[in-house]
């Protein structure tokens, strides 16, 4: 197939009653893992339209599994949020009720000051409606002659450190975080990494948020 007839294939609106049910678990799984992954960047709704190219309505009824995306959608979408088209299946067909990533095989994806020496890798999202945690991994090996921006968004964050030592900047404080170290803090404070002391630095940071309905 050329990438002209593939840039043309329309949308597919969904079929109804009579549609089977692997079309059915495909929407959803696949509506999951757009609205996984534009979590992770922190994006609305509208910041990824603009970031691939498709309309708020469309995307909107793709994170609802109200319609089944193309396959340049998904080229669009994978690209957009730094993934792999596969990893829109992600989850299809297999038990979710537990997660396991084994060392080293989680999904890098492209954040704010992702690049060389800044790596964040998601380790996984259950199912709706249990999809209240969002988990990654930081491994941060250079500093930047910029400060990194501060983040805020909904729900809750743990901090554990792995290793190295930096400074962590929440609200109008800093705390200095070594391994071992947990901090715990509400999202809607600015927070993110201030002075990276020791590199090679590594961290778990877990969200707490709403789960999907």
């Amino acid at each position: 197939m050329s990438v002209e007839s593939i840039a043309a294939e329309p949308e597919r609106e969904p079929t109804g009653s009579g549609g089977s049910e692997i079309e059915a678990a495909l929407g959803a799984v696949i509506a999951e893992r757009v609205r996984e992954f534009r979590r992770r960047h922190g994006w609305t709704v509208n910041q990824l339209a603009d970031e691939c190219g498709l309309s708020k309505g469309m995307l909107y009824k793709i994170e609802n599994a109200q319609t089944s995306p193309s396959l340049a959608t998904l080229a669009r979408l994978s690209e957009a949020l730094s993934v792999p088209v596969t990893a829109f299946f992600r989850g299809l067909s297999e038990e979710q009720d537990v997660i396991l990533v084994k060392a080293g095989s989680g999904i890098d994806i492209q954040h704010r000051r992702s690049g060389v020496g800044h790596r964040y890798q998601t380790l996984g999202t259950m199912r709706a409606p249990h999809d209240s945690l969002e988990p990654m991994l930081v491994t941060l090996t250079t500093r930047d002659a910029d400060p990194f921006p501060l983040y805020q968004h909904a729900g809750t964050e743990l901090i554990f450190m792995i290793a190295g030592k930096m400074e962590y900047c929440c609200g109008s404080a800093r705390y200095l975080l070594e391994p071992g170290d947990a901090l715990q803090f509400i999202g809607e404070v600015t927070h993110g990494p201030g002075e990276l002391i020791t590199l090679p630095i590594q961290f778990l940071a877990v969200k707490s948020v709403t789960p999907s309905q």
